[in-house]
């Protein structure tokens, strides 16, 4: 018996390799994704203008990339001693606007070396609703807990979102042809929006993305939102909040994006690598000296082996702390 609806993602026809340059940008849950490629060391980048939820900011961002804009003062704004700016998540702040744009410039000129090279770019949408500062009317990406009087709200439209990203899939062809473009829309509801709103939310970022599968740069689509909605469909895949997947839920989307978008080698390998990675991440409980330097022993050997067998991995972190380990 069948006891569930599975999803299939299938099998992509351009696949990544451990020499495909790989950008995700959007929600946290482009995070979560961009998190496991780093365990398996692929060449990943993720979200360098930190996380974003609605499509207009994720637009903003890429734009910046493509022009390699310079942030000066003049976009900071400076809120109980903390200097900020409203296209960044909270990690770019500090009470040092030198820091902070040297943070966000930084961040900028990597990402858009980055991007210029990469073989795919995954956007994950997470919500169409949107705040914009009442003395400019930009659309923020982070409110910064900035009193709601600062902001309006409003909800994007599907043609609004299809039309802005048009232009852009338009210009990201010029910026690198050879980008493979996927869109998702991230699984996590936003429950500040009620249960209403947030379906809503969600179906204007459907409706925008099957207008933007037509376009002529020909992206493509992953379903996220459907492996935890449709194919998981159970409160014991979330997490603790009732909002976000779990570990497990997490751990079974990747699965299923691995197994679309790696080639099998690369799956193979990336297996091998998360496993050390993940080693050098478990808690040494043992207070036997030998026993430690038999698992760092053992260890290193693994990462030896990889790295003799493939050539241009470099696990030197990992080396190296199991290095110390048997010291």
């Amino acid at each position: 018996m069948n006891l569930r609806t599975e999803v299939a993602a299938g099998k992509q026809e351009r696949m990544i390799s451990y020499k495909t340059p790989v950008m995700f940008i959007g929600s946290c849950f482009a995070g979560e994704m961009a998190n496991k490629m780093q365990e398996g060391l692929l060449p990943v980048i993720c979200n360098p203008f930190g996380t974003q939820f609605n499509p207009a900011s994720v637009a903003a961002s890429l734009r910046c990339l493509i022009q390699g804009r310079i942030y000066t003062p003049d976009d900071l704004w400076n809120h109980n001693g903390r200097w900020l700016s409203f296209d960044h998540y909270t990690e770019f702040s500090s009470e040092d606007n030198e820091i902070c744009l040297g943070k966000i410039n930084g961040s900028i000129l990597k990402a858009s070396d980055f991007l210029k090279k990469a073989g795919f770019l995954f956007v994950t949408f997470g919500t169409a609703w949107v705040y914009r500062r009442k003395d400019t009317g930009e659309i923020v990406s982070n409110c910064h807990k900035i009193p709601d009087s600062f902001f309006s709200r409003e909800l994007l439209s599907p043609e609004k979102v299809a039309s802005d990203w048009s232009d852009l899939l338009d210009s990201l062809l010029q910026f690198n042809p050879g980008l493979r473009i996927i869109f998702t829309v991230s699984p996590v509801r936003h429950w500040k929006d009620g249960a209403y709103g947030n379906q809503v939310s969600k179906s204007v970022l459907f409706l925008a993305i099957d207008k933007l599968l037509n376009h002529p740069v020909q992206p493509g689509y992953f379903p996220s939102y459907e492996l935890l909605m449709d194919d998981l469909r159970d409160y014991r895949y979330y997490a603790a909040d009732m909002l976000h997947p779990s570990e497990t839920a997490v751990s079974y989307i990747w699965e299923k994006f691995s197994m679309s978008f790696l080639d099998p080698p690369t799956e193979q390998l990336s297996r091998e690598i998360t496993a050390v990675s993940r080693a050098a991440r478990h808690r040494i409980v043992s207070e036997s000296t030998g026993e430690i330097r038999s698992f760092a022993e053992t260890m290193l050997r693994k990462i030896e082996r990889i790295e003799k067998n493939n050539r241009g991995i470099d696990m030197t972190l990992l080396r190296d702390y199991f290095g110390n380990l048997q010291k």
